[in-house]
């Protein structure tokens, strides 16, 4: 296994690393939607907050010489299941056809105070290991 990291994502905030290669995969924890130089959360509206979480998913797979074309498996983690056809309009224009298999899970809470997170498992394959 190999930790990837980058100063363009947000720091982990508990004991786990932003990604990981590990063979022809990588795991790229959850992210929200958080600046990562300043720390603060990103956006007034949920699609704003899904535009940030998902850059701040490209900047972890751009580390590991990845793109969101890479991502073979996303799980988006919602606060408010009202808010997924909003979530989807924005996920559309980040991610490709063939899309990655997906699941969308509403939850009770968050680490932070946030209405999306989203990890992706991508294919590392064609990379240096």
């Amino acid at each position: 296994m190999e930790e990837i990291s980058t100063d363009a994502a947000p720091p982990s905030i508990g004991p786990f690393s932003q990604g990981i290669r590990d063979g022809d995969r990588i795991y790229v924890s959850g992210q929200g939607p958080v600046d990562p130089e300043s720390g603060d959360i990103v956006g007034d509206t949920i699609e704003e907050q899904t535009e940030r979480t998902l850059e701040n998913v490209e900047a972890v797979l751009a580390a590991a010489d990845r793109s969101l074309d890479d991502v073979v498996k996303a799980t988006v983690f919602v606060q408010d299941m009202d808010d997924y056809d909003a979530i989807n309009e924005v996920y559309a224009e980040y991610m490709s056809s063939p899309y990655p298999a997906r699941s969308a899970v509403q939850v009770e809470d968050l680490p932070i105070d946030i209405g999306v997170e989203i990890e992706v498992v991508a294919s590392a394959r064609g990379t240096e290991e």
